[in-house]
C-alpha cells in the first residue's frame, strides 16, 4: 500500500433497482469522500464505486460503510468490498473466456463468502435451462446465453444458493477493474 493508500471498489445492491432506493451516484460520491477516503468514482447508477483508502481492508470497509450508508439513508444495502487484486483474479479466472466478447451474456456474482459444497449441490439441482455456471472462490460466474433478464435459472441463484451477493455483467467488471487500475496508477 502506498502512502496514498490502497484502491478498493464498492459493489451496492439493492440501489436504484426499479425506481426504488434511489442514491444519486454525485451523493454516493460525497458520502465516500466524506467518510475519508480519495479519488472516487462511481460506475452506472446500479452502485459501484472505485475509491482509496489509507487504511483498513475489504472486511473492515464493508462494515464502515455498510453502518454509514444505512445511517445516512435509512434502509440496509448489502455492501461489497473488493481491492483491486481480487478483481484482477476474477477477471484471469473466468471459466467462460469464449463468452467475454458477449458481456450481457456473462456475469460474476460477488459472494459474501465461499459456499459450501451442498449450497453448490443444491444449486446444481436447479441449473436445467440453457445457463451454465461455475463459482471459484467466493464468485460465481454465470453463462445465460439469453440474458440475465430472460434467465429463470438467475431468478433462482439467491435464494436457492442462500450466500448473499450482488451480480454485475462482464462490461461493469471489465470497467471497475479498468477504474481501479487507473486510480492505482496501474
Amino acid at each position: 500500500m502506498t502512502d496514498r493508500g490502497k484502491t478498493f471498489v464498492a459493489l451496492f445492491s439493492g440501489i436504484n433497482v426499479g425506481g426504488n432506493r434511489i442514491v444519486k451516484m454525485a451523493e454516493l460520491r460525497s458520502f465516500l469522500e466524506g467518510l475519508g477516503f480519495s479519488d472516487v468514482a462511481t460506475y452506472v447508477q446500479s452502485g459501484n464505486a472505485v475509491f482509496r483508502a489509507k487504511k483498513g481492508d475489504a472486511a473492515t470497509l464493508t462494515k464502515q460503510i455498510e453502518a454509514a450508508f444505512e445511517k445516512k439513508w435509512g434502509f440496509h444495502s448489502r455492501i461489497m468490498v473488493r481491492d483491486l487484486g481480487w478483481f484482477e483474479r476474477l477477471i484471469a479466472d473466468n471459466p467462460y473466456p469464449e463468452i467475454a466478447e458477449e458481456p450481457t451474456k456473462l456475469h460474476a456474482y460477488v459472494l459474501e463468502r465461499e459456499p459450501t459444497g451442498d449450497e453448490v449441490a443444491r444449486l446444481a439441482e436447479k441449473c436445467t435451462g440453457p445457463e451454465r455456471f461455475e463459482i471459484k472462490g467466493d464468485v460465481l460466474y454465470l453463462h445465460a446465453p439469453d440474458g440475465l433478464g430472460k434467465s429463470v435459472f438467475a431468478g433462482l441463484i439467491p435464494r436457492t444458493l442462500k450466500v448473499p451477493g450482488t451480480a454485475r455483467n462482464w462490461r461493469s467488471v471489465l470497467a471497475l477493474r479498468e477504474m481501479a487500475g487507473q486510480a492505482d496508477g496501474v
